[in-house]
């Protein structure tokens, strides 16, 4: 008897779930509800991953702050999930378009239409990794729900061979992934509603580990102080009018204060953030934010400590 290429019944994400058997014969309410319960399980999921997700941020701040980049790559909405995340960083924290980037089999095409075939093209995985410039000082998430797509397993085992760092995203546990890397994030959220819709729960796993890993290594960046964006890029008005109230929301003085210390700090919110709260000039502020790494919090400290 000739045997299947790909044993889907040893993944999770493959397995029928028992409570969607009927799902068609469901009114539309119970077909929501289903889908619902079964959405309640992927937090749980990935709480549990989170010593693991700690330590792929801790892989990711190190390798940032050695000027290297974060790549993901991935296929169809693993892939799409990647990309998505290394869109936000600029606007969001004003990082360089190249320090996170992503890479999605079949290139731009497959980000709104599928592109039969080519996740199984481990050649391609590892061009499309060298073609982003890829280093053995940066640092690669591979995505993948099933754990085993090749495009994916010959970019890691690439980016292991040169000596980089490598993690690993998926919603199988013991995969082909998780044997090849660093760290391995392996939320388990179980059968999809519709057999095999990877979309469904185990896409919602994986962007909420990305969104961990991405927010978490920025605010180990100095990308945020208390829980606001202070690394925006005030680029025009509407920009440089929030610019001025995040400063006046953490340090508390009146427009004309934020807009005087803006400007003089040549519009950058952290520098300014320093100025007004360490009471130091523009000068000492930024020297202070280089001893700190960014850190608007240790900055002040340092800042008022050097006034003293």
């Amino acid at each position: 008897m000739r045997k299947p290429k790909i044993n889907l019944e040893s993944l999770v994400t493959e397995q029928r779930n028992p409570a969607s058997m009927d799902i068609d014969r469901k009114s539309m309410e119970e077909v929501l509800r289903i889908i619902n319960a079964e959405d309640k399980k992927v937090p749980i999921a990935v709480e549990k991953e989170i010593p693991n997700i700690v330590k792929a941020v801790d892989i990711i701040t190190e390798t940032l702050r050695k000027e290297g980049k974060l790549f993901y790559i991935g296929a169809g909405s693993s892939g799409r999930l990647g990309v998505l995340d290394a869109a936000e960083m600029p606007p969001t924290y004003g990082t360089d378009s190249k320090l996170v980037q992503g890479i999605i089999a079949g290139g731009w095409e497959a980000l709104w239409r599928s592109v039969g075939g080519i996740e199984d093209n481990g050649e391609a995985g590892v061009s499309d990794l060298l073609a982003g410039v890829f280093s053995s000082k940066d640092v690669l998430v591979g995505l993948s729900a099933s754990g085993r797509t090749p495009y994916v397993v010959a970019a890691l085992k690439e980016a292991r061979k040169m000596g980089a760092k490598t993690i690993a995203v998926t919603c199988n546990p013991n995969s082909e992934m998780t044997r090849m890397v660093d760290v391995a994030i392996t939320p388990v959220v179980g059968p999809e509603v519709v057999t095999g819709s990877t979309r469904m729960k185990a896409g919602t796993a994986q962007k909420l580990v990305l969104n961990m890993l991405s927010t978490a290594t920025m605010i180990k960046l100095g990308k945020v102080y208390e829980n606001f964006m202070i690394d925006l890029k005030p680029v025009n008005e509407k920009l440089r009018e929030r610019a001025k109230k995040i400063v006046m929301a953490l340090t508390g003085v009146d427009y004309e204060t934020a807009d005087k210390a803006f400007e003089e700090a040549q519009r950058d919110v952290k520098a300014a953030i320093v100025m007004i709260k360490a009471k130091v000039s523009h000068e000492k502020a930024v020297k202070a934010l280089e001893q700190a790494h960014g850190m608007v919090w240790k900055a002040i400290e340092t800042a008022q400590s050097q006034r003293l």
